[in-house]
């Protein structure tokens, strides 16, 4: 179980606050909350409700606080007293911290506050208490009483870290020239005040520069399995082995948040105000509400209206894929096929280090330690450990982790450190799941007579082995250049900083990728200039030419490529009579046999109307959507072939004419799904990035989709 936390942030939102120093382009205050939502977001995240947050305003315009009747807590006040922070929160705290228009207000009298506020709302219960301060330093502080407030805060195990805009820190190399008088004493004030209730105190540039650099979340492991690793039958031989041992993950794949549907809600302010009760919330003047799947069955029926009739699901049999059959398998016969299994780790057989090969590891590994607070089965699986270790050999082993599901084949392989043992477990794959292909080899062509060739265009030479093992020496990479402790999931870690910025940030595009996620992206610039002869002699050795990039359009002034017969099938072809009717039945090949033969802009033209007269004519005689799949085929085909020929304005006219006949209902009534499966095919006007010749901009071909 997670553990309980308690964590309260105070903000300095003074007047001073809110200027730019040092060349910096954000205010203090816009720099301090960059800390601030980064840990708050990071909270939010777990979605724990255990994990608490409380803000406080320090030099706030207001004062809200229980100890308001005191002068002084005055110009403090609490912005979120302590407790699960959610979306709404976040919103409403962007909007109340702003820099005030006064610099008065204690910082330890703030710190006195966020201690009320932790003891009163975690009692005596077994919490993790911390408190952070955010603060350049510039207001008034009073340093009566310091040693009390220290003991108390120790005395709570509560945790304090001062984070001061431009403090001194000698360790990581700050240091502000010319520093206000009053600014240096409140520094020292905070310094001694942290460090003497053993609290941390920091400089912020540190605090801000290590954001970058990815947090990894430490997870409480727990048991997936709890009971006896045996070897022998232990109901028939007193001689069996039987050891109480748990199984926990050792390598584990962490995968980034996944993204939930939502739909804009619909119906008037009650209806609205029953679901946001339910726990649904509101934001940004959108009511959204999760999507609901509905799943509907329909079988054949003639008789039935459209073909079809609906069926509740209780009705249906369950089949199974066999190739493309399906495999009908009534619930009885299943459940005969059901194996009966109960809770075990049983040793079925030994195996030699050689005989094993890494690359048959399936799925996650494991480690197999002895049950806790047992010192029989610790000393028990350390002679099975050793055992095993001493005879260069692996143990196989059945596992099922609960009753009643299904075995796995497993590998137990021994795991002897200084001052840990234990044994590391990794499935083993069933004959299914081996793949076996062939390919042929690398160092020799065989040909179909059998004959066995080792010099081969298609082979390597000698040369151009050497440029490459010469070349791969040159690009090896050390420990010291690629150290894994360093090295982070950019996919992970990406989309979680991504949804921590927009949670804070809803309008503003989304911050570049940190450079820690991004350094082992590329190769190390100066290996790559230390391996650049390397890579121009293995250019050289395998007669490296670069590829001239596909041009598209220009099919017109394109030369026709002459047959290795030499026989000139277009010359053939022209003496027929030229086709200028395209049928309906075969539509697409005669268009492009039409446009191959044209030699004026006319005939194209001509082609291209009728082809725009066959699609509206099958959009109009469709039964449904029957004839969508014809239609979009043929407008993919006009698409293609008019940006080969340089024409894309002949088709963009054709497209806004159509879509303005489907939207006003000419062709046959509604036609708006057939328009919707036109922009699932990215069939869209032909822009000028993808014809030079075109005058359609890539944002307005946009709008066009976008517009309905």
């Amino acid at each position: 179980m997670a553990e309980k936390e308690a964590t309260v942030y105070i903000v300095d939102v003074g007047k001073s606050m809110g200027e730019r120093r040092h060349g910096r382009s954000v205010t203090d205050l816009e720099w301090a909350m960059q800390y601030v939502w980064d840990r708050i977001t990071t909270t939010v995240a777990t979605g724990r409700k255990t994990a608490t947050v409380g803000v406080v305003a320090l030099r706030s315009d207001e004062t809200s606080n229980d100890l308001q009747e005191d002068t002084s807590f005055s110009k403090i006040s609490v912005l979120q007293n302590l407790g699960q922070v959610l979306m709404p929160d976040i919103r409403r705290l962007r909007d109340a911290i702003k820099p005030s228009q006064t610099n008065r207000g204690d910082a330890i009298s703030s710190v006195i506050i966020a201690i009320q506020m932790i003891n009163t709302y975690t009692k005596k219960l077994k919490y993790k208490r911390k408190i952070v301060l955010v603060t350049n330093g510039t207001g008034p502080m009073n340093n009566e009483q310091l040693e009390e407030i220290q003991k108390k805060i120790e005395d709570d195990g509560i945790e304090l870290v001062v984070l001061g805009a431009d403090f001194d820190d000698a360790e990581f190399g700050v240091k502000e020239e010319d520093k206000d008088m009053h600014k240096a004493e409140n520094e020292t004030l905070l310094r001694v005040f942290a460090e003497g209730c053993g609290g941390v105190f920091g400089t912020l540039e540190q605090a801000v520069s290590e954001l970058e650099v990815p947090r990894i979340k430490v997870t409480k492991s727990m048991p997936s399995f709890k009971g006896f690793l045996s070897l022998g039958d232990s109901s028939k031989y007193e001689t069996a082995l039987r050891i109480p041992v748990e199984r926990y993950f050792r390598t584990y794949v962490a995968k980034p948040p996944s993204a939930s549907s939502f739909a804009l809600r619909s119906g008037g302010q009650g209806q609205e105000e029953a679901e946001a009760g339910a726990g649904q919330s509101t934001s940004g003047g959108e009511a959204l509400t999760t999507v609901r799947m509905s799943r509907t069955y329909q079988i054949n029926d003639e008789s039935a209206p459209g073909g079809k009739v609906d069926v509740e699901r209780d009705d249906l049999a369950k089949g199974y894929e066999y190739g493309r059959t399906a495999v009908h398998i009534s619930q009885t016969d299943e459940n005969i096929t059901t194996l009966e299994t109960f809770a075990g780790l049983e040793i079925i057989g030994f195996v030699h280090m050689s005989k094993y090969d890494r690359y048959l590891h399936m799925a996650n590994t494991n480690v197999i330690i002895p049950q806790r607070a047992n010192d029989k089965a610790s000393l028990a699986l350390s002679s099975l450990i050793h055992g095993i270790y001493e005879q260069d050999s692996y143990a196989v082993a059945r596992l099922v982790a609960k009753e009643a599901k299904p075995p796995t084949i497993v590998l137990l392989a021994p795991s002897i450190e200084a001052d840990y043992e234990c044994l590391i477990e990794v499935t083993l794959p069933f004959a299914e799941d081996v793949r076996s292909y062939r390919f042929p080899p690398l160092d020799k062509v065989v040909t179909v007579s059998g004959k066995i060739v080792t010099e081969h265009r298609n082979l390597p030479n000698e040369d151009l082995q050497q440029a490459m093992s010469d070349y791969v020496d040159k690009m090896e990479l050390d420990e010291e250049e690629l150290p894994i402790d360093d090295s982070y999931s950019p996919l992970l870690h990406r989309i979680e900083s991504a949804v921590r910025y927009r949670a804070v940030h809803p309008n503003d595009p989304i911050l570049e990728p940190s450079e820690q996620l991004t350094k082992f992206a590329h190769p190390d610039k100066q290996l790559v200039r230390k391996a650049k002869g390397s890579l121009e002699n293995l250019m050289s050795a395998a007669n490296v030419k670069k590829v001239p990039p596909k041009t598209k359009g220009r099919k017109r002034l394109r030369e026709t490529e002459k047959p290795l017969s030499g026989l000139d099938i277009d010359a053939l072809l022209k003496q027929e009579p030229k086709r200028t009717k395209i049928s309906a039945e075969n539509a697409i090949p005669e268009f492009k046999q039409m446009l191959s033969r044209a030699d004026s802009l006319d005939i194209i033209r001509e082609a291209v109307k009728q082809m725009a007269s066959i699609i509206e004519t099958q959009i109009k005689h469709s039964l449904g959507d029957a004839n969508y799949d014809r239609v979009v085929e043929g407008l993919g085909t006009m698409r293609e072939e008019l940006v080969d020929y340089e024409e894309p304005t002949l088709y963009n006219d054709f497209l806004t004419s159509l879509k303005g006949k489907i939207l006003g209902e000419e062709l046959g009534g509604d036609r708006t799904e057939l328009w919707w499966l036109v922009r699932k095919s990215k069939l869209g006007l032909i822009d000028q990035t993808t014809s030079e010749v075109s005058k359609v901009t890539e944002d307005e071909a946009k709008e066009f989709f976008s517009a309905t």
